[in-house]
């Protein structure tokens, strides 16, 4: 006979850990996590030093910076002293600007974004079953059945805290209502259509020239870099988004054609690397999904009908593109995280 879960929560991402974190400060000790990885975090990955996936916060994520400070983990100012540069096209000369120093910069978390996840893991680290892929839910009536590749769990509710997208392609019973199942479909996936690149350096040459380490260029080959320094400054590093229009290539020719682009505009140090490495989140089954879709214009997230309970009030959406404020950020996963804790504990402000 299966064991009946009071809660079951789809997902060891930052949404589903605030959810499990509230629910282990509530003292229930009632509920499982089920996570497709081999790893916790979902779109979280922190990995020598670079954050390959979610990095940067602001002031005003109120959510979750006062998460952090529950936590006791620090955050630091993103650096961008000095000449950042814009290249509008390989045919026009570059452009040089600096960050307005009056604005509130953008934070980073110290030791990586992978440090929230370490720390809300630590408290909820025996209810985590890893390598468990979600195929399908189940209304039974009194509870839910969650069907995975190996065996079947059994829950009074379950929080799904897979990316919209993914979770149309699960196989619900009875079928969830067509404009649940449409809005599912239409959710664009954060990240999932996302290159990262991530360049080791003896030191912060950069820095040392006048440079901030950003570099723009919407048609360059790298769209967006950053100094990606660690909060110590002994870890060197820039760190951005790469255009999507080198996918095609080889690993090789990529690296060359982005490492060619910089030195144009950083100088010839760039060539002087200690590493290089790469995420194609694309290639990422759990974030992309069965096919790559690109989004070149900014996603709608928070679509109300993921605020709304299913099947007879015992599953609810979270994840932060279904949140109603700050979709698609760090800020939005922590937010729904809690939103989904309050629904299914029947807490409230």
């Amino acid at each position: 006979m299966l064991k009946e879960y009071k809660y079951i929560i789809v997902g060891a991402g930052l949404s589903g850990l605030v959810t499990a974190y509230k629910l282990k400060q509530k003292g229930e000790e009632d509920f499982i996590i089920l996570e497709s990885r081999s790893r916790i975090g979902g779109r979280i990955l922190t990995k020598d030093h670079i954050d390959f996936g979610a990095t940067w916060l602001q002031t005003y994520h109120t959510e979750l910076l006062g998460l952090l400070e529950e936590l006791k983990i620090k955050v630091f100012d993103q650096y961008s002293k000095g000449k950042s540069v814009l290249v509008y096209s390989s045919m026009s000369p570059v452009h040089y600007f600096e960050m307005d120093a009056s604005q509130p910069a953008s934070k980073r978390v110290v030791g990586g974004t992978r440090k929230l996840i370490d720390t809300l893991y630590k408290s909820v680290e025996d209810k985590v079953v890893l390598a468990t892929e979600v195929l399908g839910i189940q209304n039974q009536g009194t509870y839910i059945m969650i069907k995975t590749t190996d065996k079947s769990y059994v829950g009074a509710k379950v929080v799904s805290t897979l990316p919209p997208l993914l979770a149309s392609e699960l196989n619900f019973e009875p079928s969830l209502p067509d404009s649940v199942q449409t809005a599912m479909e239409q959710t664009h996936t954060w990240m999932s259509n996302a290159i990262k690149v991530g360049i080791h350096f003896e030191t912060p040459f950069w820095k040392k020239k006048g440079f901030s380490g950003t570099v723009i260029g919407q048609a360059s080959p790298v769209v967006e870099l950053y100094d990606h320094t660690n909060f110590e400054e002994n870890t060197y590093v820039l760190k951005g988004f790469v255009n999507e229009s080198l996918r095609e290539l080889t690993s090789d020719a990529r690296r060359e054609r982005i490492l060619n682009f910089l030195e144009k505009y950083l100088g010839e140090e760039v060539q002087n690397y200690l590493s290089y490495e790469e995420k194609d989140w694309s290639l990422d089954t759990y974030t992309s999904g069965k096919s790559l879709n690109s989004y070149y214009l900014s996603p709608q997230y928070g679509n109300p009908i993921f605020q709304e309970l299913y099947y007879d009030s015992k599953l609810v959406f979270s994840g932060t593109e279904t949140s109603e404020t700050y979709g698609g950020y760090l800020e939005g996963a922590v937010r729904s995280g809690v939103n989904a804790f309050k629904l299914i504990s029947n807490e409230s402000d």
